[in-house]
């Protein structure tokens, strides 16, 4: 039996208590999306730059420099995507975003030379970079290069590639 309303006054308290608690877990469960959606993202970029090894369409001067300098990256190599993380940096004044660093893991045992694993991990990273922008629709916030890459709350930059 409700007596003098308390049922209504118990459930307006329980309600009440439910949407603060909700109201402050939601910044960071955003935050973890957000994180989650750059990662995704990331990941995808690293598979198609894995995948686009040889494909890629260059002006003239960069082909004949592929062609004197690296042969071997004109003819398709097994690159193996390994894992991607992340490193959080500080807030930026610049951009007004906070700082990630992502960085991407992969293996060539047919890429011996520095320069031809630096080439690919150059593409790779690119990929990683286009894929973010194309998941956040920041394509017109960065340059032809997708560097950085930007996200509704960080700006993110690529480490060079770790060969295992």
């Amino acid at each position: 039996m409700d007596v003098h309303g308390q049922y209504s006054i118990e459930y307006i308290l329980i309600l009440g208590f439910c949407i603060l608690l909700a109201f402050s877990i939601f910044p960071m469960i955003y935050d973890i999306n957000e994180l989650n959606n750059i990662m995704a993202a990331a990941h995808t970029g690293a598979i198609l730059g894995t995948e686009m090894d040889s494909m890629a369409i260059y002006p003239r001067e960069t082909f004949e420099d592929y062609v004197e300098i690296h042969p071997r990256l004109k003819t398709g190599s097994k690159v193996i995507y390994i894992g991607t993380e992340y490193e959080k940096g500080g807030y930026d004044q610049k951009y007004r975003r906070n700082k990630l660093k992502v960085k991407i893991y992969a293996s060539a045992p047919s890429l011996k030379y520095y320069n031809d694993r630096n080439c690919v991990g150059d593409r790779i990273n690119y990929y990683v970079r286009k894929s973010i922008c194309d998941s956040f629709k920041t394509e017109n916030l960065t340059n032809i290069y997708y560097n950085p890459a930007f996200s509704d709350r960080y700006y993110i930059t690529t480490a060079e590639v770790e060969w295992v």
